[in-house]
């Protein structure tokens, strides 16, 4: 049994052995049998708390029914018992919040008088119970809004299909066919607690701002987008504080913006399969002020041309090489981040003209940028 699981051996009665394993709770050590040279599963009601070093024999009733008791840690509700029940764990205490009305289960509830850590704790010393009729209205009011909250729960489930049927039409009407990627803006909010180190985010709006013929994440492209919601326009303007790079393992990938905790963020949701991107953009599209295309995104495309609104061209300069020239004063700073060179030797239609040269593979890119595309 060497290396097996993260426990250790030790000798039990004739015959048997027993083996600690940790649970998927930290602070928790259950205990599976082994007789001879096969692995008994074994329920057993006691657990061993390891940071509070005490074992808990969960078949013990600690408290009665109409008992009050109170969580100490994550809050500080408190909580009656209204209903103790037996199974092959030990006993499960069914409780509800005094505060909220909502349900709990507690199958580990330990005296206050040795508190340690988060949990469920009992006052040994002065127990406090709620009068029975009492109980009984306050378990009538919990089960009202259980199914108040179901009911609210089915109707919003019917509202949101319809929003979707909507939706997926009014998106599957503007998605082009070539699309590979759609580039969103997602308003961000922090959900972090730093008091317990938890650290969180959650998506509060998102708004489709355009199409992208490839699946590569590059910045320009998002910057392009960035003026077609007013929320977003401050991020067209090229800032390498708000490019970020988190393609690793728990990162958020490819996103501009200030932080993914909290504000607006610009990025790119690659398509792999038409339907089910249209199927996860329908709720999204079911609200049309969700949807802020630029014209060239809601128009036929037409010919593109070499020369952009910003007076600059963007030309093929050799077999291995684009050039752009032009005013580029202003935006000298985003060249150079996409690789560009300054070269005032350079020359186009057989006159010496200063200009930026590019690899040829920075081609789509720059046409993406300059909107050639």
């Amino acid at each position: 049994m060497g290396g097996f699981g993260r426990g250790f051996l030790l000798e039990y009665p004739k015959g048997y052995r027993i083996l600690p394993f940790l649970s998927h709770r930290s602070d928790r050590l259950f205990l599976v049998f082994i007789h001879s040279h096969f692995l008994i599963p074994t329920i057993v009601s006691k657990v061993f708390l390891l940071g509070a070093n005490k074992e808990i024999d969960r078949a013990k009733q600690v408290v009665e029914v109409n008992q009050i008791i109170q969580m100490e840690g994550y809050s500080y509700d408190r909580y009656v018992v209204y209903e103790i029940r037996k199974n092959d764990w030990g006993i499960a205490y069914k409780l509800i919040n005094l505060r909220t009305k909502d349900f709990q289960t507690a199958d580990i509830i330990r005296p206050l008088n040795e508190k340690f850590g988060i949990g469920y704790y009992y006052d040994s010393e002065n127990p406090q119970f709620m009068d029975s009729f009492e109980v009984a209205i306050l378990l009538q009011q919990a089960h009202g809004q259980k199914q108040a909250e179901q009911d609210e729960a089915e109707k919003e489930k019917i509202r949101v299909e319809q929003v979707k049927e909507i939706g997926g039409k009014r998106f599957a009407e503007i998605f082009p066919e070539d699309a590979q990627a759609v580039i969103v803006a997602r308003l961000k909010q922090d959900d972090s607690d730093r008091m317990t180190d938890y650290y969180a985010h959650s998506t509060q709006r998102t708004v489709i701002l355009g199409f992208s013929k490839h699946k590569r994440d590059i910045f320009p492209e998002m910057r392009k987008h960035a003026p077609n919601l007013e929320e977003t326009e401050y991020l067209a303007e090229f800032n390498e504080d708000y490019e970020h790079r988190e393609k690793y393992s728990m990162g958020d990938g490819y996103y501009l913006g200030e932080s993914k905790y909290c504000g607006w963020i610009i990025e790119k949701v690659k398509v792999y399969d038409r339907n089910r991107t249209i199927e996860d953009f329908a709720y999204t599209a079911g609200n049309e002020n969700n949807i802020h295309l630029s014209k060239t995104d809601t128009t036929p495309p037409s010919k593109p041309t070499e020369e952009t609104k910003g007076g600059c061209i963007l030309v093929e300069y050799s077999a291995k090489a684009v050039a752009v020239f032009g005013d580029t004063k202003s935006i000298k700073d985003e060249l150079k981040a996409m690789g560009g060179r300054f070269n005032s030797h350079l020359t186009f239609n057989g006159k010496r003209l200063a200009g930026w040269i590019f690899t040829k593979s920075q081609e789509q890119q720059l046409a993406y940028y300059f909107g050639l595309d």
